[in-house]
């Protein structure tokens, strides 16, 4: 039995007033643990990992003998409410916050997906990535499905995620587990998996381990996330990383664990930059600790006269403190952050949407007039946000502003589960710094270099992807038409055009077969 639940009202998609920063795919909780409210352990783990995904949030929560799904768009506060997580019972959940790198920002897209399976249950599935073969998988699967070996529904969602769940439930002979060692070598990209059956949760991780993915414990059980914070905030002690290339599988008989594919590491270096949360630890190493001596080397390689360091809040602030630090000029809070703007479903109106930038940040004129600043960030995209900021910071007083990025220039997308600009937004794509720095209106601009980033990590640079700094993708990518973030919607329309006009689905777009869409 499954039941797919989604509340009558759809938030409409977020206004952003300035530009977006890099964002990831999205980020993966699990937790098997009898006895527990696991509901509310799922809420608060994705509460953890809500910087991973802002679009959408969702979780599956089963007792044993049905798997519930309940997801909509919004932050996993307006998604979740009391009663909610009150009739969401069981001993095992899955959950999910996204933030679309292939897929619309729709319902249908929402994660954990569903797919009803062969032996009369349902399978659920959260993904944190982004497939670079998923034309290719969805024609074969298709192919299938039209054939007279038919295993399973046409994904009707157009995420690499969901058409994951469909072929997973396209071997009805086999046990969800036996399925996930035959599709997952299939797979390639990044993907850090949570799926789950009525009985177990599985996790998944690439042979790369783009993506992270961690394993923890509790006292009646254990626990799977995307970053070792959202551990800490359950009370789960931390036991290890899910290995590249590993399939784990929690149920009353214990954790066991294979492997699906030899591991080869390349894990993401953007992770230790921008998008882990500082209290994380990925590979042994704090991202605090990491970024802190980020700031300390950009020092040492761009030094600069001045008065005050001060960080753009939050990303920027581990490496002011490290530049301080190393530079001696004192450290300081120039900017203040509302810390309600992230989000908000009011359009403005053009007037206020001019202001941009102040919606997030406003300077703090007593501290910075007069003063030649180091202004610290973690990365320069498309130079809008930069521009605005040195401009605010000008017309506050500030008498010099130097712009120093504890991130090498980004001049490459990334096609594993981060939402870059298009290699032609990219500023530094086609500029020199000095270009960049006239640009966004500095005085002067220094980026921390490509191996002083690397050595800050203490991973060896052969075990990290660096694609978007130097172009060097560890895994093949197909013909550049293959990977939109819209690509599988055009081949939906595709099938659908050849599909027998007239055939509709009587529940709901999205929803598998056998599923029941039940609205509060």
């Amino acid at each position: 039995m499954a039941q797919a639940i989604a509340p009558d009202d759809h938030p409409q998609p977020d206004f952003i007033p300035d530009e977006p920063p890099p964002r990831d795919a999205c980020g993966v909780f699990g937790v098997w643990a009898p006895g527990e409210e696991v509901s509310k352990l799922t809420y608060y783990g994705l509460y953890a990992l809500q910087h991973r995904g802002q679009e959408a949030a969702g979780m599956a929560v089963s007792d044993g003998s049905t798997v519930v799904v309940y997801k909509d768009l919004g932050l996993v506060s307006q998604v979740f409410d009391e009663p909610t997580l009150g009739a969401l019972t069981g001993h095992l959940a899955i959950g999910h916050t996204r933030y679309s790198t292939t897929g619309s920002c729709t319902w249908e897209n929402a994660q954990p997906s569903y797919r009803p399976s062969g032996q009369g249950g349902g399978i659920a599935l959260g993904h944190n990535g982004n497939l670079t073969n998923t034309a290719e998988l969805a024609a074969s699967f298709c192919e299938v499905a039209d054939g007279d070996g038919r295993r399973g529904d046409r994904p009707k969602a157009t995420s690499d995620s969901d058409l994951i769940t469909a072929m997973l439930a396209g071997y009805p002979d086999l046990s969800l587990e036996a399925a996930a060692m035959h599709v997952l070598p299939d797979l390639r990209g990044a993907f850090s998996l949570v799926f789950m059956d009525e009985h177990t949760i599985y996790a998944a991780r690439d042979p790369h381990g783009v993506r992270p993915l961690v394993l923890g414990r509790l006292e009646r059980g254990w626990v799977i996330a995307s970053e070792s914070a959202a551990l800490d905030i359950v009370g789960a002690s931390f036991v290890r990383e899910v290995e590249p290339g590993e399939l784990i599988a929690v149920d009353e008989h214990g954790l066991r664990s294979q492997m699906f594919a030899p591991a080869t590491p390349k894990g993401c270096l953007f992770e230790y930059v921008y998008l882990a949360r500082p209290d994380t630890a990925i590979a042994g190493r704090s991202v605090q600790e990491t970024r802190v001596e980020v700031g300390r080397r950009l020092a040492k390689e761009h030094p600069v006269e001045a008065d005050l360091v001060i960080p753009v809040p939050e990303s920027g602030t581990p490496a002011a403190v490290g530049y301080a630090e190393a530079s001696g000029i004192p450290y300081g809070i120039g900017l203040v952050k509302n810390a309600y703007v992230g989000r908000t479903f009011i359009q403005p109106s053009n007037t206020i949407r001019q202001l941009g930038i102040r919606l997030k940040l406003n300077p703090l004129r007593s501290a910075i007039a007069g003063k030649r600043l180091v202004v610290v960030d973690d990365s320069i995209v498309r130079g809008n946000t930069q521009r605005a900021l040195v401009r605010m910071l000008r017309e506050a007083g500030a008498r010099e502003v130097h712009v120093r990025i504890s991130s090498p220039p980004v001049q490459w997308p990334c096609f594993y589960g981060i939402d870059f600009a298009s290699r032609a937004e990219l500023i530094a794509n086609g500029l020199t710094v000095e270009q960049v720095c006239a640009s966004i209106g500095a005085d002067t601009l220094g980026y921390i270099s490509l191996d002083e980033l690397v050595e800050a990590t203490t991973i060896p640079a052969e075990k990290l992807c660096r694609a978007c700094f130097n172009g060097e993708y560890p895994i093949d990518l197909p013909a550049p038409e293959l990977l939109g973030k819209h690509m599988l919607e055009g081949i939906s329309r595709t099938v659908e055009s050849e599909a027998t006009a007239g055939e509709s689905d009587p529940v709901s777009p999205g929803v598998g077969a056998g599923d029941a869409l039940l609205r509060p």
